[in-house]
């Protein structure tokens, strides 16, 4: 069969047609995670399925971006001004709403491998249909799936009278489905890419950009395709979050390398790192009282520091989200890497700073091997592709030409060495501060990065898992770049051995997935100066419900105990690499909540864990919630440690009313008998002033029915319970 290669169409429908035609009605259609889905195409092929029950339809994919949705009439006044505010003009994904509703046809199918944190708990289907694979093997597991058409979002730029495309929200599974999608069709196999152009997406370089003639057909100058990106606000960050940032924020080393994931504990990083080099003697006195310095100082000292980031960090991480943005405004992020060993030898060993090129630069890299004495034209193009050599030189016949002047090329000659120097550059080009294999973020990250010039916009560079996540295929220059590398991840659980459950519960139903979070484990033991640092909360729950995240053993583990590195909760560091089970035990007790510690320490001692005699030292007896507001609450007042520390796109009253009704159904769930009190004493109370805007937001100022009058009052005492009236 053949099949047409860059085929360019504004017509939604007929590419579906075409699709259809090439493939057939039993269609296993793929798409990237987050942002990168092409939602008017896979909307017009979910639609077309539905219409016909001859076409079977597989949707493979991971991630899906859906807008919040009220459970309650409660929950709808809030949301949905919200919702209709920051996500307006965004599509939905009609697949998604017939899913979640229980009203997709029998002949669709949906199937991921990552998804939103809790989002399908409670769903069986969707527990069925998991596919469990690490990110560097969604590709292989895909292809082996049987997946036949791919489609994904592209954004588009004309270079010299030459359309490009790039996929740079999501190069992360898409260039080697590319490849493996040409090697098929090679073999005779219907597979068919689809590109959809949003003119709204950032254009990204790195690996990102290809031509037309990769895809089957590309969807352009289409009108329904120009609509706003989907924008994530912001989570909250809680002052236990900050607490555990600044854990984090001091094992980051000046001139390293930082991989981090999305969400509150991520900002938390940042906030911490922006405060250590923006406000140095602020964030040094607030790490000697909280004891982080003291209890930790030859931690710190050997991997990381206290100091502002003068060299800066490198960004490597599969997710480029704000938080990269964030260090990139504040001039953290700003440690240049190149895609050549020799000049990475080079900075590394001090020998060159990408900002000043020396006028020994040649000598230098002759020493590394870089280039021969005698300069090739491979050499003369390495050294003009990055600056090495000043812009606009030609090189003829062993000459390089600078207009008039023309410079012998054979560097074995002093003389010519000498005058070569004449022609050098001012600076290296063709660095990047950050290798990222897709990104998602608030609309404030898309608009900053568009805002940006195609020179500046250069420097985020982007590329696929395969070479995002690992060191294979690139050892050597992989490890020059990655160096002093901190992989950053979060789990659920960790069990006092330091064995970590990140993905799914014991009794199989998986909250998220695996993503990449062993491939960054893998990583950090892979590099000699690499460190892993997993991030848990030490609880979860209230009240009651109260559970500890630091556990004698659980029924499922994601990291094994073998691979156990560094372990921080919001109580503290656990250094647990290369130690004995006995000091791994007491180190995880040491950041474990104190309401639980003696249970573990029973434990521990009972399989004969622990000494008999063992006693946790009394300086680590005091790990509670109170401990960290009374430390961290003073330096709140003073401007830190902020609820969203890089703003939010939800408005102050919202915010208000969303953590108190959020702390009110938790206390329900805890006590019906506080919720029927207080709904009784807040039926016979005056409505403060101060309530108002708040009723007045969720539309309740004045009530038309006992239904709205409860509603009221529920809103009120969540008020007044939060001390927010």
């Amino acid at each position: 069969m053949s099949i047409k290669m860059g085929v360019v169409s504004n017509n939604i429908e007929k590419t579906v047609d075409e699709v259809i035609k090439l493939v057939g009605n039993k269609i296993i259609f793929g798409m990237p995670l987050a942002l990168g889905k092409p939602a008017r195409f896979v909307n017009a092929l979910y639609k077309r399925a539905k219409e016909n029950p001859n076409i079977h339809l597989t949707i493979v994919t991971a991630l899906a971006l859906e807008k919040p949705r009220a459970g309650s009439d409660l929950e709808r006044r809030l949301l949905e001004p919200l919702v209709e505010r920051v996500f307006a003009g965004t599509p939905d994904f009609d697949y998604m709403i017939d899913f979640r509703a229980g009203k997709m046809p029998a002949n669709v199918e949906l199937y991921e491998f990552f998804n939103k944190a809790g989002g399908y708990m409670n769903n069986p289907v969707a527990q069925q249909n998991h596919m469990h694979s690490n990110y560097t093997h969604a590709v292989r597991d895909g292809s082996d799936f049987g997946i036949n058409v791919f489609g994904q979002m592209l954004s588009k730029r004309e270079f010299n009278g030459k359309a490009m495309y790039s996929m740079g929200c999501n190069t992360d599974i898409a260039i080697e489905t590319l490849d493996v999608f040409k090697a098929k069709q090679d073999d005779g196999e219907p597979r068919i890419l689809v590109g959809e152009v949003n003119p709204n997406l950032p254009f990204m370089y790195g690996d990102a950009v290809v031509g037309k003639d990769k895809y089957n057909y590309v969807i352009e100058d289409c009108p329904e395709c120009d609509y706003p990106l989907f924008g994530p606000p912001k989570d909250s960050v809680a002052l236990k979050d900050h607490m555990l940032g600044l854990n984090v924020s001091t094992l980051v080393k000046d001139g390293g390398t930082i991989q981090v994931g999305i969400g509150a504990l991520g900002d938390a990083i940042v906030a911490g790192l922006e405060m250590r080099h923006n406000d140095n003697d602020a964030y040094n006195q607030i790490v000697k009282e909280t004891g982080i310095k003291d209890r930790y100082s030859a931690l710190i000292d050997k991997i990381g520091g206290t100091n502002t980031f003068d060299k800066g960090l490198y960004g490597s991480s599969e997710m480029f989200v704000d938080a990269f943005m964030q260090m990139y405004k504040s001039g953290i992020l700003k440690r240049k890497v190149f895609d050549n060993i020799p000049i990475m030898k080079l900075i590394n060993a001090g020998k060159l700073d990408a900002e000043k090129i020396p006028e020994n630069i040649l000598e230098l890299l002759f020493e590394e091997k870089g280039i021969h004495k005698k300069l090739k034209k491979k050499d003369f193009d390495l050294l003009t592709h990055y600056g090495i050599l000043k812009q606009g030189l030609r090189y003829e016949d062993g000459m390089i030409i600078d207009g008039a002047t023309s410079y012998n090329a054979d560097l074995r000659d002093a003389a010519n060495l000498s005058a070569i120097k004449n022609i050098l550059g001012e600076q290296l080009k063709k660095g990047t501060v950050i290798l990222g294999a897709f990104f998602l973020g608030p609309k404030a990250f898309y608009d900053a990065l568009n805002a940006m010039s195609e020179e500046e916009r250069q420097q985020f560079g982007m590329s696929g898992v395969e070479t995002v996540n690992q060191l294979y295929g690139g050892e050597e220059l992989r490890a020059l770049q990655r160096k002093d590398g901190r992989f950053i991840n979060a789990g659920m659980m960790a069990n006092i051995l330091g064995a970590i459950t990140s993905d799914q519960l014991e009794d199989g139903r998986v909250v998220s997935g695996i993503g990449g979070q062993y491939n960054f484990v893998s990583m950090a033991h892979a590099l000699p100066d690499g460190r892993l640092i997993m991030m848990i909360r030490s609880t979860r729950g209230s009240g009651k419900s109260l559970r500890s995240n630091i556990v004698f053993n659980y029924g499922h583990c994601t990291i094994p105990k073998h691979l156990r590195d560094i372990i921080v909760t919001e109580y503290g560091i656990a250094d647990i690499r290369g130690k004995a089970d006995k000091t791994i035990i007491t180190e995880m007790i040491q950041v474990a909540d104190s309401r639980f510690q003696d249970e573990l320490i029973e434990k521990a001692k009972k399989a004969g864990k622990l000494p008999a005699d063992f006693e946790l030292a009394p300086q680590y007896r005091n790990n509670t919630p109170q401990k960290i507001d009374a430390l961290l609450k003073p330096f709140q007042s003073k401007g830190h440690f902020k609820l969203f520390p890089f703003g939010t796109d939800v408005k102050e009253d919202e915010v208000v009313l969303g953590g108190s009704l959020k702390a009110f159904k938790a206390k329900a769930a805890d006590s019906k008998m506080f919720i029927i009190k207080g709904l009784l004493s807040e039926m016979f109370k005056e409505i403060p002033d101060n309530a108002l805007p708040y009723l007045r937001r969720m539309q309740l100022e004045n009530t038309a029915s006992f239904k709205e009058k409860i509603m009221q009052k529920i809103v009120l005492l969540a008020l007044r319970t939060s001390n927010r009236i």
